[in-house]
């Protein structure tokens, strides 16, 4: 019985680690979108034709 829940304990924070790492991921790609778009925002004047 002690291994189940040793197991269960492992997959548990496991878990918690793969989603904090996943949250890390999702912001810092959500953020880099965030500046490139305003970057090209920005420099869209200095487009000619």
């Amino acid at each position: 019985m002690e291994k189940a829940y040793r197991t269960m304990k492992n997959s548990g924070t496991g878990s918690i680690i793969l989603g904090i790492i996943i949250l890390v991921i999702g912001i810092t790609a959500g953020v880099i979108s965030i500046v490139n778009g305003a970057n090209l925002l920005r420099h869209k004047k200095e487009i000619t034709f």
